[in-house]
């Protein structure tokens, strides 16, 4: 299998930082940092803790930068760094995952309760953004890697360390509390 080589606007900046410049690292850091902090915050939902797992990933990245090999984009290899650092951060809280044996009977439950159409939905963005912070941790990070991430239900497994019927449970009952928070 051939090894994809990705177009990245950065390939200077991050070889100018592999070789120490420090002027590099920082713009690197102006160019991603904010994008990082909101993935951060997203899993976290706690300032401090974002800012600190922000920072660990960065000096995790500029220590490693060896290792990127321009198989995906700078960005890409930063977000999957960003991620990790802020789940070990969460699992730090000691956040308990419930897990369920019987997905099918989540399921059906769900299929009663929920009843509304997304695709008709519309909602105001800040204030689906506040009742997202508001949710409990783990539906919080469950339902921030799915859908604003992008993982699939298996990756958040592995990253989380949980199975992959718990995240969808865990994505399905976020999306139920999240509409009753926003109908009240």
């Amino acid at each position: 299998m051939k090894t994809q080589i990705y177009p990245d606007r950065h390939v200077e900046l991050v070889e100018r930082c592999k070789l120490g410049e420090r002027k590099a690292q920082y713009e690197l850091y102006k160019s991603y940092s904010k994008a990082m902090f909101n993935i951060c915050m997203r899993i976290l939902n706690h300032m401090g803790e974002a800012e600190d797992a922000l920072q660990e990933a960065f000096v995790d990245a500029f220590t490693n930068l060896h290792q990127f090999r321009q198989q995906s984009t700078f960005g890409a290899w930063l977000k999957q760094i960003v991620v990790n650092k802020a789940i070990n951060h969460m699992r730090s809280r000691k956040v308990k995952w419930v897990e369920i044996e019987e997905y099918q009977e989540t399921m059906e439950e769900s299929e009663d309760s929920f009843g509304f159409d997304e695709s008709e939905t519309v909602l105001e963005v800040e204030r689906v953004r506040n009742m997202v912070q508001k949710l409990p941790d783990g539906y919080r990070v469950v339902l921030s890697l799915y859908l604003f991430e992008g993982y699939d239900h298996e990756e958040i497994g592995e990253v989380l360390g949980i199975s992959e019927t718990t995240s969808r449970t865990q994505y399905m009952r976020a999306k139920r509390k999240l509409t009753e928070m926003l109908v009240k």
